[in-house]
């Protein structure tokens, strides 16, 4: 009983301060719409940013998120929300120790030959320590913060706020299927279970795949709220973005290419969340993935509209553009919708469609994509808005992101011939058995 009624004590104290900064944020703007005051853009992304930068947790990932996601919000409101990070307070020894004893029991500390009690990483869900297995294995051990599942709760119920404030300025793109798909993949990310057989996934879907290296997870060792895994060491992907020659940033990146997009284009699979911290680099320039919390798996169906549209765009058949939009569930897409959506597809599969050496983006803006999305919401707002398909959010959110760490690799590479390669044999009858097998054998079904 005195459980429930600190979970319901913390529910409450959360509900209450989310609240209470979002409700300053949201009357402010609302009353500037009422009385017909001219929204300066640049200060209410502003006063967003300090609305949410006092929170930690679930809410600091969900605005990285829409930060990432090109014309969800408005410039202003990107460039604001991309600043906030998450720096939640490490729990100490004492704390720990107490949350490790509830996973694992009072011996736990038995069960490891050693365990770090400083916190090696810190993140928006959870931290991270080292520690040693009893059989002298390296391994990692991620824990949950307390309450988590209530901190989710509370958040989300205020994303439809944040949101209504952007879409009282702008329609130009409705995000009632981003919220969502934000929600679904946010509750996902609280389940250690699932991120565990998530690896197992990925370690089977690369299992052929060269300069791609997965972790093990130790089920042993893990809980719906601790994930324990083996540990691989390597270097920060930003030490090799600064220090690294061309030749090494053209391999490492090659790598990272293939670890996204052939999961995509074989299992219809994708890590939704590719920034720098996620990875690290080997002596041999192959990559860990070291974070599988969100992971979109996809119909078969739609990554034959992905390839689809990238052959119409390449060929210039409008009617294959038009059923592969349908495709990705944009319903009815009218031709003047087709026209604002393919200047964005054009600039995503750039890269793809000249068969030479060239780095990611030749605008050298330093904002992937960004440019960009802008000519796109100018045009939407004139057709008077789109609904965001909810498989797209994850796509486009994998795609940009990995753009950007290969902007910031600098890399160089023939972008099409990679591609070619990961895309030859594709096959959607193939991918719906593979992806069906796969998934039933990690327990994802």
């Amino acid at each position: 009983m005195k459980d429930k009624k600190s979970s319901l004590s913390k529910r409450m104290s959360r509900y209450a301060k989310v609240s209470a900064s979002m409700a300053g944020f949201g009357a402010h703007a609302a009353g500037r719409k009422i009385l017909g005051l001219s929204a300066d853009r640049k200060k209410q992304a502003e006063r967003l940013r300090l609305a949410l930068g006092g929170l930690k947790g679930p809410l600091m990932k969900v605005a990285q998120i829409l930060s990432s996601i090109p014309d969800v919000v408005p410039k202003e409101y990107a460039v604001e929300l991309a600043q906030l990070q998450s720096d939640a307070p490490p729990m100490g020894w004492p704390f720990v120790r107490r949350r490790m004893t509830a996973e694992l029991g009072p011996d736990w500390e038995s069960r490891f030959r050693s365990f770090e009690h400083e916190a090696c990483a810190a993140a928006s869900l959870g931290q991270v320590h080292r520690a040693v297995g009893r059989d002298e294995r390296q391994l990692v051990c991620k824990l949950q913060y307390p309450d988590m599942q209530s901190a989710v709760e509370a958040d989300l119920r205020q994303l439809k706020m944040v949101m209504a404030v952007f879409e009282h300025y702008d329609r130009a793109v409705s995000t009632k299927e981003v919220q969502k798909e934000v929600s679904e993949r946010l509750h996902e990310e609280l389940d250690y279970i699932r991120e565990a057989r998530h690896m197992r996934l990925y370690r089977m879907m690369h299992a052929r795949t060269e300069g791609i290296y997965i972790p093990e997870p130790i089920e042993a060792l893990s809980t719906d709220r601790l994930l324990t895994m083996e540990r691989l060491e390597g270097k920060r992907l930003a030490e090799i973005a600064d220090n690294g020659s061309l030749a090494v940033r053209n391999a490492v990146a090659i790598n990272m290419f293939r670890a996204w997009y052939t999961p995509f284009y074989e299992y219809g699979v994708i890590h939704g969340d590719p920034h720098m911290g996620n990875y690290t680099v080997r002596k041999d320039n192959g990559i860990h993935l070291l974070d599988f919390g969100c992971v979109r798996v996809f119909r078969p169906e739609l990554v034959k509209g992905v390839l689809m549209l990238y052959e119409a765009i390449r060929e210039g058949r409008e009617d294959e553009a038009v059923e592969a939009y349908r495709i990705w569930g944009f319903s009815k897409p009218s031709k003047k919708l087709v026209e604002a959506l393919n200047i964005w597809a054009k600039f995503i599969y750039a890269p793809l469609m000249e068969d030479k050496t060239r780095p990611i983006d030749e605008t050298n803006t330093g904002l992937y994509g960004r440019e960009t999305a802008n000519k796109v919401h100018a045009e939407l707002r004139k057709l008077g808005g789109v609904t965001v398909p909810r498989e797209f959010v994850f796509m486009d959110r994998a795609a940009i992101g990995l753009g950007a760490v290969f902007l910031r690799l600098n890399a160089k590479i023939n972008w099409y011939r990679t591609f070619q390669e990961v895309v030859k044999d594709f096959d959607v009858a193939a991918l719906a058995k593979r992806q069906a097998k796969a998934l039933k054998a990690c327990n994802l079904l």
